[in-house]
């Protein structure tokens, strides 16, 4: 007997979930470091305009496609179409959380190592120059750590949707929104904090430029979790009682929120310990397990501070993780009937095996290198650059030319239910999305081979 498909319980699961997926570690460092890089206020307020029409038009597209098909992306896309290339989209929206996963629990693992070590080792070896590319480098330490993180999303997606995805969602994300706040406050009443805070929502057009725009489009990609086979999973849990468009609202609401508080977490606290030095903010990746503890052994109760930020992190980690992992255990549960808990564990030893290559990679495997990169920095940009504005496009196609734009809106407004920004929606669908996701693609591809800055 083939195992019931799962579904949320509550309108607010939903939502919660959803923007669990979106509010990952992107938000935590990527977002700070981007706004600081490309002109403050002025990144802030252009990311502000996308999230409020290309990223409520994906995420309205996407949830929609997943509960008017009651499908993952695979069956979903075959659904609304029979053409091959649109069961091409279909496979790529499933195939990407595949790939991201394995890489993406890695950098779990070094959270959780932070996370231990803010508990057990002292702050001086913590704010080490030293400390993090040792750890990096030493395979088996960071192997051991990406299993546990690993061990703790599989627990979650073997107990469920109910008991699972939504039940972690729902005391998860407000635990990390009050993280969030408590370091926030903490980081802007330091000394000469201020000047950061002023440096985040003041635009600074002396930095601003072209690239600030495919930026802050790149970032609103990878923050909301759009084209990653999440949202049509997760829309395909959705009751027809729950409204779209307002729980659309709410996820683009909640994840700028956690990204605004992410700015204001770690802008005015490098400020602070760099005596206003935005340069110091570009550090890029290193930002989070390099400059950050140095910026927390600079303050008074930075052990503490360090400690609630490392758990704010691996909480946004956690839930991003587990709504990447729901998505491929959905998928192998309708295309090839399999239990939860068979594919659960399937789907985590090939993950294992993925992972273990991005653990390596800067160890006992740095000598092999894929375009120039480490495995862990390809994957990331295979999905991201590549896999991610093709599959967008797939989701664009596949609305207004094979679902119609009157169908979705069908299914948006059932039972009478808002769609407010219709013509926006239409508007985006139809000509802007699909141009903004050339762009990404065409700008990401060239950064990578190194044609142009980014």
């Amino acid at each position: 007997m083939k195992e019931k498909r799962g579904a949320f319980s509550t309108k607010l699961g939903f939502v919660l979930s959803a923007a669990g997926a979106a509010v990952g570690l992107g938000n935590i460092w990527r977002f700070p470091y981007l706004a600081a890089k490309y002109g403050g206020g002025a990144f802030l307020l252009v990311y502000l305009i996308l999230v409020a029409t290309f990223g409520y038009t994906m995420i309205i597209a996407e949830s929609t496609i997943g509960r008017a098909s009651g499908k993952s992306p695979v069956g979903a896309f075959r659904f609304f179409s029979d053409s091959k290339l649109m069961n091409a989209g279909g496979w790529l929206n499933a195939i990407i959380p595949l790939l991201i996963v394995p890489y993406y629990s890695v950098i779990g693992g070094w959270v959780c190592k932070y996370l231990f070590s803010y508990l057990t080792v002292d702050q001086k070896t913590l704010s080490s120059d030293e400390f993090f590319g040792s750890f990096i480098t030493d395979g088996a330490s960071t192997e051991i750590w990406f299993i546990v993180f690993t061990a703790l999303v599989v627990l979650v997606i073997l107990a469920g949707v109910n008991n699972g995805i939504e039940r972690v969602a729902r005391y998860i994300m407000p635990l990390l929104f009050i993280l969030a706040l408590i370091v926030c406050i903490y980081g802007v009443t330091l000394p000469g904090a201020m000047e950061g805070v002023k440096y985040f929502f003041i635009p600074h057009f002396k930095n601003f430029s072209w690239m600030t725009i495919v930026s802050a489009m790149g970032q609103m990609f990878y923050s909301l979790s759009i084209a990653m086979g999440i949202l049509i999973t997760f829309g395909s849990y959705m009751s027809k009682k729950t409204s779209i468009d307002k729980s659309a609202r709410q996820v683009e609401i909640f994840d700028t929120l956690i990204a605004v508080m992410a700015g204001l977490m770690i802008i005015p606290a490098v400020f602070s310990f760099s005596k206003g030095d935005p340069e110091v903010l570009k550090s890029g990746p290193s930002l989070m397990f390099v400059m950050m503890p140095k910026v927390f052994a600079s303050m008074r109760g930075g052990r503490i501070i360090g400690t609630l930020f490392f758990l704010l992190v691996l909480f946004a980690a956690l839930t991003s993780a587990i709504a990447l992992f729901e998505t491929v255990v959905s998928t192998l549960h309708d295309e090839l009937g399999w239990g939860r808990k068979k594919g659960a564990v399937i789907s985590a030893v090939i993950m294992i095996g993925l992972g273990t290559l991005s653990c390596l990679g800067y160890g006992p495997l740095a000598f092999i290198t894929i375009i120039g990169m480490p495995f862990l920095d390809f994957f990331d940009f295979l999905t991201n650059s590549v896999m991610m504005p093709l599959s967008a496009l797939a989701i664009c196609i596949l609305v207004t030319r094979h679902m119609t734009i009157e169908k979705l809106t069908e299914e948006v407004t059932i039972d009478g239910h808002p769609f407010k920004r219709r013509k926006v929606f239409v508007f985006m669908i139809r000509y802007v999305c699909p141009l903004f996701v050339a762009i990404i693609f065409a700008s990401s591809v060239a950064s990578a081979f190194g044609l142009i800055k980014i």
